[in-house]
Formats: structure tokens, sequence, C-alpha cells
């Protein structure tokens, strides 16, 4: 809905210079707040009252506190009548107020009482206290700069940038565990030394007059195993979960890739809203192997929703990588999030303010492949040898493919073995930045996983769902649009991960769960479709044309890129030209350099000019 900054003395001039970095987050309005303690600014995107007094910052009644507030808090109208109850008096009906009440009616606990997505600070003038809270998993962003004395804190890292003591260095553990473990945001470090996020589920205080900052978890997802679980259970749930997050003064659309995730969003959206305009916006690639018109086409008809479609081709894409980049701020693992960057746009184009959308399905699912490799695991590891065995097969007559043979091995033998073996993965990288980092097992924990609930957890709290929820919320606050996520709700999130795993995983199907219990609203096209694309991109065959293939070739023979520590420029070029006369698939690789030194171009080199 907005973007938030603000930091811990008084300077009206640099609150509004940050509140202007960011304006992209908030069009419809901004303000600011100063005194001798704080400046909080807030630039608005109006979806819930519209009016002049849903106005941030926001104060009480008394003027004793302060907030600026990114989200939607999904159970405000139940809060607000609770707040009511106890006294309370709203002069909005925002759910911006009500955060602020129950605040100070419930202080530093109020985030456990809150259903939504958010990021706020919270002006305390009596205690002279900054409270800030970012929601369970994350969807709403939070940056800080904290040296001991200052604090600085923004939706996005730029704005962090108009502070002249916060500095443009990278960091290397991070850019290691992103080039060689492909992890991204699952750590309260970002690519920019001394530069964190607020991390998701975490409250933060930080004390004006002593200058400390204490930081803490309020939320995890519980492990427990659902007896009494059943279809109509998870539907009526699923249900609750969009119809909450409909809540809005202005038209809500959805996304629609024309897989199981964002096609069940819809046709929930079309049974609540049986004689409500539905907007629909896809990524499609004519010809291509990638499309998925066929299936969004299916869906429209059923759902009988207004649809809106882009595509692009690779001169689109290099004409607005660095524009992504600059977007997304830090590294990302490849260009397939480029595709939600053209949808949110398209939406933006139709003068659509909010979109739902489907992250989040697969983590709690299990809809990537390699969780079927943990699947076999769990039914190893427990004693089912017979069950695995006939599994596997099921899943090896479809997926033509043993990856959870891969997965399995690499839950079982020595860690040793396996920090070796992964090294020998990377030939191309620099011996002396293998060296130095060489002890970091920030993977570990993906590795000494032997449950499918536990990998679940892992994928929804710390290397999957994170770095998604980043891409989704940047791409789609670069155009004005809030994203909004049903299948990330807790309750939701909740009660599918304490499900039995075989309601989720059998043999070549996932998400069984979801494909029974909607059965009777999704067109069977999708509910029996087993392969996955989403909003892809063609970033292999990309770098196979001979524009993508004279691109890379020039990054990598920039002076630039041959002086970073982290590669072997001859060894790159070799791998790119294996790539390119298709004798080997380095795609991933490849892009994740030429992002990594594009994102170096921008945002550390002295030569760069930031927006």
């Amino acid at each position: 809905m907005c973007g938030i900054n603000g930091f811990s003395w008084n300077d009206e001039r640099l609150i509004q210079q940050m509140n202007a970095v960011i304006k992209h987050r908030g069009p419809d309005d901004d303000g600011t707040y100063t005194n001798s303690f704080v400046s909080l600014g807030n630039v608005r995107l109006s979806i819930i009252d519209l009016s002049p007094s849903g106005h941030q910052p926001m104060t009480d009644t008394k003027k004793k506190l302060w907030i600026v507030y990114n989200g939607e808090i999904y159970n405000f109208h139940e809060l607000r009548e609770t707040l009511q109850k106890k006294g309370y008096v709203f002069t909005s009906h925002s759910d911006t107020e009500t955060i602020l009440y129950a605040y100070k009616e419930w202080g530093i606990h109020c985030s456990e009482k809150l259903k939504g997505m958010w990021a706020f600070a919270i002006y305390d003038m009596e205690k002279k206290e900054l409270f800030l809270s970012r929601d369970r998993f994350g969807i709403k962003p939070l940056y800080y700069y904290y040296d001991g004395e200052k604090l600085i804190f923004s939706s996005e890292i730029k704005a962090l940038f108009k502070h002249s003591c916060v500095p443009k260095e990278q960091n290397d553990e991070i850019i290691f565990d992103y080039l060689y473990f492909h992890l991204i945001d699952h750590v309260e470090d970002t690519f920019f030394k001394g530069i964190k996020r607020l991390m998701p589920a975490h409250n933060a205080v930080f004390e004006l007059k002593q200058r400390k900052m204490n930081i803490w978890q309020y939320y995890t997802i519980p492990k427990s195993t659902q007896r009494n679980w059943g279809t109509e259970t998870f539907k009526k749930l699923f249900f609750t979960v969009v119809q909450r997050h409909l809540t809005a003064d202005v038209p809500v659309g959805s996304c629609l890739s024309g897989g199981l995730d964002s096609s069940s969003i819809v046709c929930a959206m079309r049974k609540i809203l049986p004689d409500g305009e539905i907007k629909t916006f896809s990524l499609i690639f004519p010809g291509k192997k990638i499309d998925e018109d066929v299936f969004q086409n299916e869906v429209a008809k059923k759902c009988k929703v207004d649809q809106f479609k882009t595509t692009f081709d690779e001169e689109d894409i290099l004409r607005d990588i660095r524009d992504l980049v600059y977007t997304q701020e830090e590294p990302f693992g490849s260009l397939s999030m480029y595709g939600q960057y053209r949808v949110m746009k398209l939406a933006k184009e139709n003068n659509l303010k909010v979109l739902l959308d489907g992250q989040g399905g697969d983590e709690i699912l299990g809809g990537y492949e390699w969780f079927y490799g943990y699947y076999l695991a769990e039914l190893l590891f427990t004693g089912h040898w017979i069950k695995a065995v006939k599994e596997f097969f099921s899943y090896k007559k479809y997926h033509k493919n043993i990856l959870p043979l891969k997965c399995i091995f690499l839950l079982v033998v020595p860690r040793p073995l396996i920090h070796f073996l992964w090294r020998k993965r990377y030939l191309y990288f620099n011996n002396i930045f293998l060296e130095t980092f060489k002890k970091r097992q920030t993977k570990d924990a993906l590795w000494n996983s032997h449950s499918f609930q536990d990998i679940s957890i892992l994928a929804e709290t710390y290397f999957s769902l994170p770095e998604l929820l980043r891409y989704d919320d940047k791409n789609s606050m670069r155009w004005g649009v809030e994203s909004r996520v049903p299948l990330c709700d807790h309750d939701l999130v909740e009660y599918v991960i304490s499900l039995p795993t075989e309601t989720k995983i059998q043999g070549d199907m996932a998400k069984i769960i979801l494909r029974d219990a909607l059965k009777d609203i999704l067109p069977e096209m999708i509910r029996s479709r087993r392969d996955k694309i989403g909003f892809a991109t063609p970033d292999e065959t990309l770098l196979r044309t001979e524009t993508g293939k004279t691109f890379a070739f020039e990054i990598f023979r920039s002076e630039s890129f041959k002086k970073r520590p982290y590669w072997n420029q001859g060894k790159v070029e070799q791998m790119l030209d294996k790539h390119v006369r298709m004798k080997q698939n380095h795609t991933q690789d490849l892009w994740k350099m030429i992002i990594l030194e594009l994102w170096f171009r921008m945002w550390i080199d002295e030569s760069s000019v930031i927006k």
C-alpha cells in the first residue's frame, strides 16, 4: 500500500528526499513528521479509506503516538470493533489507525493480533522509543542501517543512500552464498555491507535516548500434525483466505499464469464475487514451449473474467534489465521475475492498483520437483522402503528424470563429502574467494532436513519464499501496484504444513489436497496439470541469440568484470561458448554473473549514478 522511511533525528529536508526516492511505491499522497528525536516519512498508495483521513504519518487523538505503515491488515474490522468496545474512538476507516490503537492497547504484542502483510514503525513519544514490526513471512520489506548510534530505516535500500553515512560497499559473504549456494534473502544481511533487513516475524525497539536496539522473533510456524483434516476443511479455509485478501476500497484483480495456484485463486474469486468484474493479467509467448495461453483461456472462459496479456522478446529484456536491477536493488537468481515485472506494468497501464498472486503455494504444497526427493527420503527414513520404490518409479514414469535420487544422495552422504562434491561444480571460481568462505555452511540446513514438514518450513522461511516475496514486492511497487499473496496467509500456511505428507504429494502428483478440494470449480485441464511453468522467461535461449550472446560477451570481456575477485574470467568465457554451442547448459551460473556485474556497476562502482 505504501512506502515508509525514518531515522532517529530531526531533518525535514532529508526525510522528504527519502520519500522522493521511493515515490513509485505511493504515488497518491505523501507526508512527513519530525521532532527533535525522529523524522518519519510515508508515500501512500490509497487502497483502504481513500479520504484524507487515511493520510500518514498518522497520530492518535493525544498526538503521543505516530505511525508510518506499509501493507494491509485484513482483520482490521474485527480488531477495530474490539478496540471500540474498550473505549477507543476512531477518526478514520483505515487499517493504519487500527494498528496505532492496537499498539496503544497491547503494546509490542500487537503484531501477534494482526492478520495480513505489514512493515510499520511507531514512534512512542512518552517512551521515547521507535517500535518496528514486519509480518510473519516478510511479504512487506523493511531495511535498516544502525551504527550503534543512528538508526535509519526504509521500505527500500535506495532511500537509505540519501544518507551520506550509509556506505555503498558490497558484502562478500552474501555474494558467496548467492554465487555458490544459490541462496538469496535467507539471512538479515543484505548484499550491502552494514545494511540489514528486519527479518520476517521480527519486531524491534530502538531506544531514542540510549540509542540501543533490541530485536526479537515473535512468531514461528508451529510443528504439529493435523489429525482431523479433510478437503472440505481445506476448501473452507482457502475461500476464507481469498475473501480476506479482497478487502479494499478499489477494484482487485489477479495475476493468472495458467498454473494451478493462480487459477485456483481466480476461480475462488469468481465464486466469492459471482457478479463482480474481475480482471486478470497474464504473460504469453505465442508459438513457444513456455506459452500458457491455452490454460489461461480455459480459466477465463470458465470464470468469465476480463483478460489482459503481455509478451516480450530479447530486445525488451536487454532494454529493461538495468531498470530491473535498479528496481530489485539486490541481485536475483535469474530473469524469471522479468515476466512478473511486465505483468505488473500491464496492470499499471490498465489502472488497476491491487492484484492477487499465487506466491507461496509451491512451498507449502510440494510444488517443486525437488520436494519429491524429500518425500522419498521421509519414506525411507521411516521404514517404508517398498512404498518409496513404488513412488519413485511412478515419479520417473512421468517426469523422466532421477532428481529425487540426487536429493536423497545429498541427505545421506557425510557432510564433508557433500561440501567436497559441491565445490567441484564451481571450477570457474577464483580459488582465493573459495578459500576465504569455505567454512560457510548456509546450505546445511537443507541437507540436514529429513522430513517433508521440515523442508516445507525451510522453504517458507529460509531459502525459497523470502526471495520470491522480495521480487514480488519490488516488481509490483515499481509500478505502484499492490501485490497480495493469499497462499502466504499464516492460518492457511499453518494448516497445510500440519497435514500428512500424502495429502500434498504422491507418486507423480503434487498439491493433491488443493486439486481435490477445488475439483468443482477448477477447469479439469488445470486441475490435472503436472507441468509447471509460471511467469517463465527464455533465459537459456536468450544467450544463444546473436543479441544475447553479444551482450554477454561484452560484459564478460569488460575491464570491470575481469577485476572482480570472484571468478576466472577465461573460464567464464569458455562456459558461455559451450552454452552458445549447446554443448552444455550454464544458464543459471551465466545469468547470475551477468546480473551481479550489472549490480556492481549500478550500486557499488564509483562511476555509477543512482537515480
